[in-house]
Parts: structure tokens; C-alpha cells; sequence
């Protein structure tokens, strides 16, 4: 149930982004209001709505130069635009609020007390920097530079969603995320500002939202990837380098959920769905831009390849080893590192790729 159930709202998220795409602009800002309140996930997601509705709907007519015309402003427009957001919310929180138990409903949607990373650690930023703490942990241990006894054993890798310390890094509190995630977000929303696109740069926009509040959030879970990697699967049919990033994103997002499905009879149904796919992407999107260079270099293929022979480690090998039974985390402590590299290096890419992009787009220019 509730799999269906955010499978659901990947396909309203998905409806919301086509009604934006063919400038019916209410439908989209109202299937997006139903959609936040469906599940709060997708505040991450709100900025690229709102500047975009802002910037397109808001605003009537650019210059010549594509460039902002601040008297095309429209009341009447935003006027529309909060009633929809106001009559949604009213219908969702109303009775909470008259009820009295709308801190209740605020306390539950942002549980800070559950700790910095969910019991399997998502693959983002925090996953390198836990794994970068323990390492100096068992360096600083084998130097004698820590005393062992005020250590707590398995403070990150129990298994527990729990509040933890780090050891020798500096410990992350949940204003930390908010402003790593803030800082992360900033350069897609002033390109979507200032270097509009039309619906390409909303869908870029969109993508980078997501993905960098997957990288710095607090006690982000594991398909919260999903977020990301859907919107951009609509960008990888237009251009190739897209393309590429996409295929990095989507192998390595989907092998970061496989140990969501830890039971014996889900490991071959989960691989031959890994494979079919992975395979399709490859070949229809190669076959699309076949008279284009490489979707991928040789280092971005030679670290997709190595997922194959970690995923053997991780469930044949290493449960025959005598490691399992005293370092259990150990498996999703690999899987979670090396799928972290590889979206770091989507993201950073993807990043890359919009800040360096020229505008080729005006809209509403007179």
C-alpha cells in the first residue's frame, strides 16, 4: 500500500508538470497544492512551482532581450494563484485547525527527532560524510588518538532511527540541513529567473530541487530519489548530455533501493526488473542519439559496471563470511557510499550543465 500509494503521486507530480508544459498554469498550480498536501515530500519541489508560476503566469510579457518586464505584472493572476493554494490548504488543515490538532499534524510531518539519516543511510551527502566519520573513528582508535571506552559502539550503523553523535566530525543539526539544502537550491532557482527556458528550464529546475534536497536533508529516505530521477527521464529525450546524466542517475538511484527488498524470493524479481530497464534506457536512448558522441565517458561506464560486482559481494559473498554476523551493516554501508558517489556526481553534473547552458528561450516577448 504504500508503494501504490507514492506511485500515485509521482503520477499527479507528473500530470502537475504536463499541465505547466502546456501553459494551463491554475491546473497546474492546483494539482500541485493537492499534491503538497498529499505528502509534504514535495516542499522540496515548491520552489521550481513557484518561481515558475511566478515568472511565467505572474508576470505577463518580457522585453526583447527575454529579460523581465516588471510592469506586466498581473494582480489578477496571483490573486487566482492564492485562492487556489488558500482553498486547498483550507480543506486539508481546516479541521485539524478547528480540532486542535494542527501541532500535532506539524510535529509528525517534520520528526526531528528520528536523527540526521534513516536506518539505511540514503546515498547523499551525509551518507559519504558518516562513512568519513567512522573511518576516522577506527583511524583515530588505531592511533591511539580516541579512548575506545566513551565511544558508542554501532552509533550510526545499528540499524536504529535514532538521534546519534558523530565522533570526530562535527555532529549535524537539523538547521544545518535547512541551510545546506537553501544554499543548494539557490543557483537553479536564480537560473530559472534569470535564464528562462520555458518548460525545460522549469523541468531543470525541478530536477535540481529535488536532487539537492535528496543530498542535504534532514533524514532523507532512500526513494526520495524517485523525486529526482522521473522528471529527469523527461529532460533525457532532448538532449544528450541530459541523456547521460540521466542514465547515471536512473542505474544508480535504482540499485540504491535494492535493499529495500531484503527477502530471499525478491532478489531475482528485483534484478531481472533492474536489468529490463537499465537495458531499455540504454538502447532507446543510444538509439536516439546514435549520431551523437557517447552518452557516457569510460570512467561513468567502468563505475555503472562495478554496481554488478558489489551487488555479488553484498548478497552472495558477504553472507557467507563469519563478518556477517559481527558487522551486519556492512553491505548497506557499501551499497549506500558507492551509489552516493554516483549521484554526487549526477547532481554536480546536471549543476554544471545549467549554469553553463546560454538562454535560448524568450518567452512572451512583444
Amino acid at each position: 500500500i504504500h508503494f501504490q500509494y507514492n506511485g500515485f503521486l509521482f503520477g499527479l507530480m507528473l500530470l502537475s508538470v504536463a499541465r505547466l508544459c502546456q501553459k494551463r498554469y491554475l491546473e497546474g498550480a492546483l494539482l500541485f497544492a493537492i499534491l503538497l498536501h498529499f505528502k509534504h515530500i514535495y516542499m522540496y519541489v515548491a520552489p521550481a512551482y513557484g518561481i515558475y508560476l511566478l515568472r511565467s503566469y505572474c508576470f505577463t510579457a518580457n522585453n526583447a532581450d527575454g529579460s523581465l518586464k516588471w510592469r506586466s505584472f498581473s494582480f489578477l493572476h496571483v490573486t487566482l494563484l492564492g485562492l487556489i493554494v488558500c482553498l486547498v490548504s483550507a480543506l486539508s488543515l481546516g479541521p485539524f485547525l478547528v480540532l486542535g490538532q494542527l501541532p500535532q499534524v506539524i510535529s509528525r510531518l517534520f520528526p526531528f527527532k528520528r536523527g540526521l539519516c534513516h536506518a539505511y543511510w540514503a546515498p547523499n551527502f551525509w551518507a559519504l560524510y558518516n562513512a568519513m566519520d567512522k573511518a576516522l573513528t577506527v583511524l583515530g582508535l588505531k592511533c591511539n588518538f580516541l579512548d575506545g571506552t566513551k565511544i558508542p559502539k554501532a552509533s550510526m550503523t545499528g540499524g536504529l532511527v535514532q538521534e546519534f553523535q558523530h565522533t570526530v566530525l562535527p555532529s549535524v543539526t537539523p538547521l544545518a540541513t535547512l541551510i545546506c539544502t537553501f544554499i543548494a537550491i539557490l543557483p537553479s532557482v536564480f537560473c530559472l529567473w534569470f535564464k528562462p527556458q520555458g518548460p525545460r528550464g522549469f523541468l531543470q529546475c525541478l530536477v535540481l530541487c529535488a536532487l539537492s534536497s535528496f543530498m542535504f536533508g534532514w533524514h532523507v529516505h532512500e526513494k526520495a530519489i524517485l523525486l529526482a530521477i522521473l522528471p529527469l527521464s523527461l529532460l533525457s529525450i532532448q538532449r544528450a548530455k541530459d541523456a547521460g546524466i540521466y542514465l547515471i542517475l536512473a542505474t544508480t538511484g535504482h540499485f540504491s533501493l535494492f535493499p529495500l527488498l531484503f527477502t530471499p524470493p525478491e532478489l531475482p524479481i528485483k534484478i531481472l526488473l533492474m536489468l529490463l530497464f537499465t537495458v531499455y534506457s540504454f538502447s532507446s536512448l543510444k538509439s536516439l542519439f546514435r549520431r551523437e558522441k557517447p552518452l557516457l565517458n569510460w570512467l561513468e561506464t567502468i563505475y555503472l559496471i562495478q554496481l554488478a560486482p558489489l551487488e555479488i559481494f553484498c548478497e552472495i559473498v558477504f553472507p557467507l563470511t563469519p563478518w556477517k554476523r559481527h558487522f551486519p551493516f556492512v553491505p548497506l554501508l557499501l551499497t549506500s557510499v558507492y551509489c552516493a558517489l554516483g549521484i554526487t556526481y549526477a547532481w554536480l553534473k546536471l549543476y554544471v550543465s545549467v549554469l553553463t547552458e546560454r538562454t535560448s528561450v524568450r518567452l512572451k516577448a512583444e
